[in-house]
């Protein structure tokens, strides 16, 4: 995943004054790695810097472009150096530019990427977010290029200050690090020993969050279920859902990475009785074989995983379940590729994030013998992908039909003149696809804003963070279509507080007087993005 965070206006100065420096993050990698970023840009703005421009964004133009790798594919180093090679032209037509890179590769190769790229200005690893402005201001002071690495975590993440890519939606980290030793997986090397955050400290973070208007938070950890193993609670995880999924205001509780070896029933408990609990699980099955499970050291088979899937659904009827899978693992024969098929005909997930193994230095699994031949993985990986495809279709097809409550998104639905649809998650977290009535788009405003973020915008039109009620009328592997509102059918939208947080944000963006109640004031230039961490409460 490849996400670069949203870019509001600067903010302005006054006449005469220098323009404070301008930056980019661009996140390589997973959702830990994009919750990252949230915090590499709040430590910038803390430190006078402000977000380029959408069009600067896009063209890397800016003072500092930071890079947020990740190191779990093989890949990771050429879309690295691919971005560095880019960056260098940017760079050399503009004097004073800065690029760091931070992240699990810069965890791992360090030095290395200075000697690739000299250009680089800064490398910083995952154990030291907090260290970036120093870095730099250092980095411009000695006109040399600053490579620090910390062996351990300096700072918790969750204490700097954040900018929140949405004012609807947040992540929230319970954790860091992992104890697992999975034998592909280099992450425990680069992030840790799973280090655990308090329950008083997570839930004073939520709050926050709520009350600066979001509605929906995703509580994030290598292993989230393992959550408590640092101050000795193996029901910390379950305790810890019901104690979130009960904030005043918040409406959509969700999670991720459970591990299935520590997955226990009063998780489930606590999903089925937490009416704010989303009914939706990703759960990382990685192979269906038995054999290939116990070489991967994931501690679980197959029926034990089917198992959990079985229970989770007695509980949660309606529950959408993803998962992870690892093809051509070495040594993997046919017979045990037939085992991971007959496990994701069974599990029925929604759908499937399918990776082709990749050997990652440092890690057991390197040095195994049988590694298996790119253009056998290749044809597995293609059999996978088509069998996932018709489960999926067969799932979202039993949504055909149905009333869902869609969280709308600030990206576009898939647009034509006739629907004019938007896009945004149902409860089990499908994508979806809805149509709003005809007659209902407002006009482009000559100011540029929005014109969903306008005060007066009519109540049948959906702001992003705004619910809306929709029948599904078509069904795809992917995603869902919910055009109901073109026949009459159900179409209800519920205003939130999540909505009027993002076209408050949006209208001072645009440097608009939120006059909504005829004060005329000015809300702070970008809204309520920046969080730094609120007062702790004791668990």
């Amino acid at each position: 995943m490849t996400t670069t965070l949203p870019t509001p206006a600067p903010a302005p100065t006054s006449p005469g004054a220098a323009a404070p420096p301008t930056y980019v993050v661009r996140t390589l990698g997973c959702q830990m790695n994009v919750h990252d970023s949230e915090h590499m840009a709040g430590m910038l703005e803390a430190a006078g810097y402000v977000p380029a421009s959408a069009q600067d964004a896009a063209s890397s133009r800016a003072d500092v472009v930071v890079i947020n790798t990740c190191a779990v594919r093989e890949n990771a180093a050429t879309r690295l150096y691919g971005n560095l090679g880019h960056l260098a032209s940017v760079k050399a037509a503009r004097p004073g530019m800065q690029i760091a890179v931070g992240g699990c590769l810069a965890q791992k190769d360090r030095s290395v990427i200075v000697e690739k790229a000299p250009w680089v200005d800064v490398v910083f690893g995952t154990h030291n977010l907090d260290a970036l402005p120093v870095l730099l201001e250092r980095a411009r002071h000695n006109a040399a290029a600053q490579v620090e690495i910390a062996e351990s975590l300096q700072v918790f993440p969750s204490t700097l200050p954040t900018r929140r890519e949405s004012v609807y939606a947040g992540w929230v980290s319970i954790s860091v690090g992992c104890n697992n030793t999975c034998t592909f997986c280099i992450v425990p090397h680069l992030r840790g020993k799973e280090r655990d955050r308090r329950p008083g400290e997570i839930l004073a973070e939520v709050e926050a969050l709520v009350a600066a208007g979001a509605i929906e938070v995703t509580l994030l950890g290598q292993n989230v279920n393992s959550y408590g193993v640092e101050f000795g609670d193996r029901g910390a995880f379950a305790k810890l859902l019901r104690a979130v999924g009960a904030v005043p205001g918040l409406e959509r509780v969700r999670f991720t990475s459970p591990h299935p070896a520590a997955f226990t029933d009063d998780v489930i408990e606590a999903m089925a009785a937490t009416p704010t609990v989303m009914p939706q699980l990703h759960m990382p099955l990685q192979s269906g074989s038995d054999r290939v499970l116990r070489a991967m050291r994931r501690s679980y088979r197959s029926e034990k995983f089917l198992g959990i899937l079985d229970r989770v659904r007695a509980a949660m009827p309606d529950a959408a379940i993803t998962t992870d899978i690892i093809v051509g693992f070495p040594g993997e024969t046919e017979e045990d590729f037939a085992q991971t098929l007959r496990v994701v005909e069974a599990s029925r997930f929604t759908s499937a994030f399918t990776f082709q193994y990749s050997p990652r230095p440092g890690t057991p699994a390197a040095d195994l013998p049988e590694q298996l031949p790119k253009e056998v993985v290749q044809e597995r990986y293609e059999r996978l992908i088509a069998l996932q495809e018709a489960v999926s279709a067969r799932e979202n097809a039993t949504q055909l039909g149905r009333v869902v409550e869609v969280l709308v998104a600030e990206g576009t639905g898939r647009k034509d003149g006739a629907t004019l649809r938007v896009t945004g998650r149902a409860a089990d977290n499908r994508l979806v696809h809805l149509a709003t009535p005809p007659g209902s788009v407002p006009e482009p405003r000559p100011d540029g804003l929005d014109p969903r973020a306008a005060v007066d915008v009519a109540p049948d039109v959906p702001r992003p963070g705004d619910l809306v009620a929709v029948r599904v009328t078509h069904t795809a592997p992917h995603h869902l279509v919910a055009d109901s509102a073109l026949d009459g059918g159900p179409y209800e939208v519920r205003r939130t507080r999540a909505g009027d947080a993002w076209a408050r944000r949006e209208r001072a963006r645009a440097g608009l007087e939120d006059d909504a109640h005829g004060h005329g004031t000015a809300p702070a230039p970008g809204g309520p993005v920046v969080l730094p961490m609120p007062s702790l409460r004791r668990a």
